[in-house]
């Protein structure tokens, strides 16, 4: 049963309800494959990442930064190896381009591991997603983006969306009107397993130009 955890951004740590389904949901803890936003960068990447794992006492044997210095016929075999997998929040575009290019997506939508993704790593686990400027994105025009597509959904995720309801139904609408879109601010997730969807937090659904706050189930 397949397992993916859509998550917004964390201030301090997971609520005590997402620690608990992190627990449950992730058993095999060999190894841990973590994807780079800012894949150019020599420095640790992942830290606030794996202090939110730390705290829920979610720890594993092996830690892998994956990015531009990994061979990217290394990175593959982590990634298949993976007890669970984490897209790690930064910048959405740099991380999506680097997924491409290493020929990561096929591989993650076949594992069985945990996959996990907080901010940009949601959005790009997503099916689609919409760069805009609008949504702080450093673009002039707005451009649709295929993610990893381990749900058929859109996700936008770590936007000030209580303050932008208006703006985000007016960016959203036409693709809302194609797919569903998950939108969440801060300390917030989505799960989905053996296809039911839980929440957690200040989660709206935005759907044939329609958007509504969903009731938490975690």
């Amino acid at each position: 049963m397949k397992t993916h955890y859509y998550l917004g951004w964390f201030n301090d740590f997971f609520p005590e309800n997402l620690v608990r389904v992190l627990q449950e949901d992730i058993t095999d803890r060999k190894s841990i494959a973590m994807i780079s936003s800012n894949p150019f960068l020599y420095e640790e990447e992942g830290a606030t990442e794996r202090s939110w794992l730390d705290q829920a006492d979610i720890r594993f044997d092996d830690y892998h930064l994956i990015n531009y210095h990994v061979q990217k016929e290394d990175a593959q075999i982590i990634i298949q190896n993976a007890s669970a997998i984490f897209l790690l929040g930064g910048d959405t575009l740099k991380q999506n381009e680097f997924l491409i290019d290493y020929e990561l997506p096929d591989l993650i939508k076949k594992s069985r591991a945990v996959v996990m993704g907080a901010s940009a790593g949601a959005i790009n686990m997503s099916a689609k997603w919409l760069c805009s400027k609008n949504f702080g994105y450093p673009v002039e025009k707005t451009t649709l983006y295929d993610g990893i597509g381990l749900d058929n959904f859109s996700v936008l995720s770590h936007f000030d969306l209580e303050n932008n309801m208006e703006l985000v139904q007016n960016e959203l609408s036409a693709l809302s009107e194609e797919i569903n879109i998950y939108a969440s601010n801060k300390d917030c997730a989505v799960r989905v397993k053996g296809g039911n969807i839980d929440i957690l937090g200040n989660v709206y659904l935005m759907s044939h130009s329609k958007i509504q706050k969903l009731d938490e189930t975690i």
